[in-house]
This record gives C-alpha cells, sequence and structure tokens, in this order.
C-alpha cells in the first residue's frame, strides 16, 4: 500500500469515525430503562437483610458488606454464589440448598413489598415522561413473581413497554443483557436512543456494558454519592424526580 492510500485510509475511518459521534450526539434518547428497587421503590434496606437472614437460617453465613457487593444483582445468582463458596461439607445438594434458600428469601420479599412505597415524587415522573412520549421499561434483580406483585400493587403495568427481570436473561448485571431485552421489547435499535437509570454500582455499569448514550446514577437508593462517581456515567442525580428535568435540556 502506498503512503498516500494509506493516508487516504485513515482520514476516511477519521470521518467515518466522527460522523458516527456527530449521529450518537444528535440521536434523541427514545427508552429509559429503570431499575427498580432504590431508583423508583423505596429501598428500605429489607433484601440485603432478608437475603442474609434466608441463608443464615440454613447453616451459610454471609456478612452485610459481601452482599452490598452484590447489590443490583440477580438475587437468584447471588444466593447461588453464596452458596457455591461454602467450603465445608453440606447435608443436602448445593443446588437443592440453593433453591430452598431462594425460594424462603421470594416469599418473604413479596410479603415485604406488600407495604414498600414508590420513590418520592417516582410516579409523577413516570407520567411525565410517558406524557411527553418517552417509552419507559423497568430491569430489575428480582424475579418474575416478585416484580409482578409490586407492578400490579402499584398499578404500575400501563407505564411500561417491558418489565425485565433477572430471570428472564442468562446472567444479570453488570452484564447488558436485561437493557438489550428492554431495547428489543421497545422495538429500539440504537444504544444512541437508550437512557439507563439506577442507584447501584451494577446498575451503572452494566449500561455502561450496554454502550448506553446515557447511564444516570440515582442518590435516593444503596449509594453514596462518592461510590457511584467511581463507575462510567454521564450524570448522578438526587433521585427519579428529577429526571424529566435532566431530559429538558441537551444531553
Amino acid at each position: 500500500m502506498t503512503a498516500l492510500a494509506a493516508a487516504t485510509l485513515q482520514s476516511t475511518a477519521a470521518a467515518a469515525s466522527a460522523s458516527t459521534r456527530r449521529d450518537r450526539n444528535s440521536a434523541a434518547i427514545r427508552l429509559i430503562v429503570l431499575d427498580v428497587g432504590g431508583t423508583i421503590v423505596a429501598d428500605r434496606g429489607d433484601v440485603p437483610e432478608t437475603l442474609r437472614s434466608a441463608m443464615a437460617d440454613r447453616g451459610v453465613t454471609v456478612t452485610p458488606a459481601e452482599i452490598s457487593q452484590w447489590r443490583g444483582a440477580s438475587k437468584r445468582e447471588t444466593v447461588r454464589h453464596f452458596v457455591e463458596r461454602q467450603n465445608k461439607p453440606l447435608a443436602v445438594d448445593r443446588n437443592d440448598l440453593a433453591a430452598a434458600i431462594y425460594q424462603d428469601f421470594r416469599a418473604r420479599t413479596i410479603e415485604i413489598y406488600r407495604t414498600v412505597p414508590p420513590i418520592d415524587g417516582a410516579e409523577d415522573a413516570i407520567r411525565n415522561l410517558r406524557q411527553r412520549g418517552y417509552l419507559l421499561a423497568t430491569t430489575t434483580g428480582f424475579d418474575r413473581e416478585i416484580t409482578n406483585s409490586i407492578f400490579h400493587r402499584l398499578g404500575w403495568e400501563e407505564y411500561f413497554v417491558a418489565t425485565v427481570c433477572s430471570d428472564d436473561v442468562v446472567q444479570g448485571r453488570p452484564s447488558p443483557f436485561m437493557i438489550f431485552h428492554a431495547m428489543e421489547s421497545a422495538r429500539v435499535n440504537s444504544v444512541a436512543e437508550v437512557m439507563a437509570v439506577g442507584d447501584t454500582p451494577l446498575d451503572l455499569q452494566a449500561g455502561a456494558n450496554a454502550g448506553l448514550r446515557a447511564v444516570v446514577g440515582v442518590l435516593s437508593g444503596a449509594s453514596r454519592l462518592d461510590v457511584l462517581r467511581r463507575e462510567t456515567h454521564s450524570h448522578i442525580l438526587p433521585s427519579v424526580a428529577n429526571l424529566p428535568a435532566l431530559l429538558g435540556k441537551k444531553l
């Protein structure tokens, strides 16, 4: 290849890359993917304590600090992880033990969420965004049974094109698969048209791994500002109630 040809190829590639960046930055957000616990529904600390207690009742000892690192992950994967790491001989099959622990956790969580309120301003924000034409979806580390119980009680099913659960994909956060599943359900092709919102590092990691246009952290749930700032993000807000104002600006 001549020097002139190489320079021409480099120039063409640079122009194409610049064009892609312009297209990405000019694309309008169409789909907003919201985490559930701590983002649109209040986080009172019940979930990690319920996980810890369900495991402790069956001889699996886990500290709150260890569980904290799994905030936002699939709860079924979380239980499986801590059961599998047990070094001592177990009297029952590990799969059976994990299943029993998870079943107990699910039952307790459904009962707990009968009284957990939405985040202040969340429902108003959701209605506002829908009225402005945005598509909304949710992703969560909960399974379908827990998720349906929450949304049915709140009467929120009508607002969302998809409510994606960790059991709907082969691997939960920080993998981006739940976000891609939400995009599929909403028929949104480009990650440049998608924003993800969540309250944990794993929420933000999933958004970054998906290559989304916007990844927004909120301080209404599990994580402090200094924790979320360590992750790749576009914005950090006090809560989802501030989302309509953010979307009124050019991102």
